[in-house]
């Protein structure tokens, strides 16, 4: 089945090429200079089986990375996160462009049975809506690598007579050459499996993701991109405190370290490994090699963008960062982690009203995204606007007494004045959270927000010990500037690689 999405997904790619290059060639500079935009809305599952979603998805995906590839500079492809909000929705084609700022879309279909299958895509131009391109695939399964090689041969010729360059063919012979491993077709299955779950970004969800992962090593133990997306979930389930950080960041490790040595081109491979070096090493010139070794592999990947963004600002170096952010943004206009990232940016600069501005834009979106929500009151606390920040934190704590909660609840109350409220909180926090992953997190935020420095010394020293990543923003947090003429604080700046 995964060899449905391999090989359809490079024969639209090819065929794209020579229907974009063209243009470039004859009005792409006219109406947007260097780069033209294209998304590509998430392809319809036409089987009849909800249980396929991930297989139209991962179709999806493909013609993303793929179409990516083909040539950076001329050609910008939005990231699968934006796309992937309009997945069953009626917008218009206009307000789609309008939205994601591309001049192309492309839409796509998906059906199949037990041996046969028709994939169906077209190109169209948003500012008229015609349609300059169309394709109808009805094949058998077993036949689809015959399809493949003719339509390859086909296109290349066609870009080569109308572009008198080589180029373009040269990318998108690149793009058609298999992945090392991707031969195994019940692996490559699996780990579409697994990408499917991971974009969750669940608990759940990247249990489910780690399985399909591990399925698609053991059916083929030399494919790369499996062990990049087994080191994908296991960094995030440690940055994001679903496990312990000492027994999740090694997992990850070894992981991303197997994937480069199978394929060192892996871009996802060497942002994790830039994550693992920056959040559990402590190494932030390894992380930027890294990082930036992943943006050169694939400039269109936003995810890199975004994390290098959060790297650079944590070590101070805010222009770089916003230009970063600015990048991914563009990339992945409404991911909404992104433009939360955003305004962590303005947070950490000590531009508080701008990021509460930003945060609203993000809450408008979704009024239940915590990154957002939580910056929002951080921010009115800076400003001295605590009514503002009260006002938040009860609205949130009427939902949900979790950790997190709690912990910001003993921030704003400690902060504001309300000293017994603050204390309740902070009790309530300490009984609850004793066997929790994000235990030493949620302590630290919690007393710094109350006024202890002696105790916030301690856990930012046992977040060290412990390889946290709790203490990797604490240059740049303004909840830290009541101690940093601590000597002790000073002296754990330097060991981490941040003074």
């Amino acid at each position: 089945m995964a060899a449905v999405i391999a090989s359809a997904a490079i024969a639209l790619v090819l065929i794209l090429a020579y229907a974009i290059w063209p243009w470039r060639s004859r009005q792409g500079a006219a109406e947007q200079p260097g780069k033209i935009m294209l998304a590509v809305l998430p392809f319809e599952n036409f089987t009849g089986d909800a249980g396929q979603e991930y297989f139209s998805d991962g179709l999806t995906e493909e013609m993303i990375s793929q179409l990516g590839d083909l040539d950076p500079v001329h050609l910008g492809v939005i990231a699968r996160t934006s796309v992937m909000h309009y997945k069953h929705s009626q917008e218009s084609i206009p307000q789609i462009g309008k939205d994601l700022g591309v001049q192309y879309v492309i839409e796509g279909s998906v059906r199949r049975d037990s041996s046969r299958v028709r994939i169906t895509a077209q190109l169209i131009q948003v500012k008229d809506q015609s349609h300059l391109w169309a394709r109808e695939y009805d094949r058998n399964l077993d036949r689809l690598l015959e399809l493949q090689a003719e339509i390859a041969g086909e296109v290349a010729n066609e870009i080569e007579f109308s572009l008198s360059g080589r180029r373009p063919i040269e990318a998108a012979r690149k793009a058609a050459a298999p992945a090392p491993g991707a031969e195994s077709y019940a692996a490559y299955d699996l780990y579409l499996k697994g990408r499917y779950f991971w974009n969750k970004r669940t608990a759940e969800g990247f249990r489910q993701a780690a399985d399909y992962f591990q399925q698609a090593i053991d059916k083929n133990p030399s494919y790369g991109r499996a062990y990049a997306g087994l080191a994908d979930t296991f960094t995030l389930m440690s940055t994001w405190y679903m496990g312990p950080q000492n027994e999740l960041m090694p997992k990850a490790r070894t992981a991303a370290l197997r994937a480069l040595e199978l394929d060192e081109s892996l871009a996802e491979a060497h942002a994790s490994l830039a994550l693992i070096k920056e959040n559990y090493d402590y190494d932030w010139v390894e992380a930027e090699k890294e990082f930036q070794r992943a943006i050169q592999l694939d400039p269109q990947y936003a995810t890199a963008h975004q994390w290098y963004a959060e790297s650079l600002s944590w070590q101070g170096r805010f222009e770089e960062a916003f230009a970063e952010s600015d990048h991914a943004r563009r990339l992945d206009p409404l991911s909404l982690i992104i433009a939360s990232d955003y305004a962590s940016i303005l947070y950490d600069s000590r531009q508080y009203e701008s990021a509460v501005k930003q945060c609203r834009s993000v809450l408008e979106l979704d009024p239940n995204f915590g990154h957002a929500r939580d910056l929002m009151i951080a921010s009115y606390l800076q400003l001295g606007r605590y009514d503002e920040a009260i006002d938040g934190i009860n609205r949130w704590a009427a939902r949900d007494e979790g950790p997190w909660a709690l912990t910001l609840k003993a921030v704003v109350y400690g902060r504001s004045g309300h000293a017994e409220e603050a204390r309740r909180a902070l009790a309530k926090l300490e009984q609850i959270s004793r066997s929790r992953a994000d235990r030493t997190a949620t302590l630290l935020v919690a007393y710094s927000g109350t006024g202890q420095k002696g105790r916030v010394i301690e856990l930012l020293e046992r977040a060290y010990s412990e390889h946290s990543n709790a203490v990797v923003q604490i240059k740049v947090d303004p909840m830290y500037d009541p101690i940093r003429s601590d000597p002790r604080f000073k002296d754990l700046l330097r060991r981490l690689g941040l003074e």
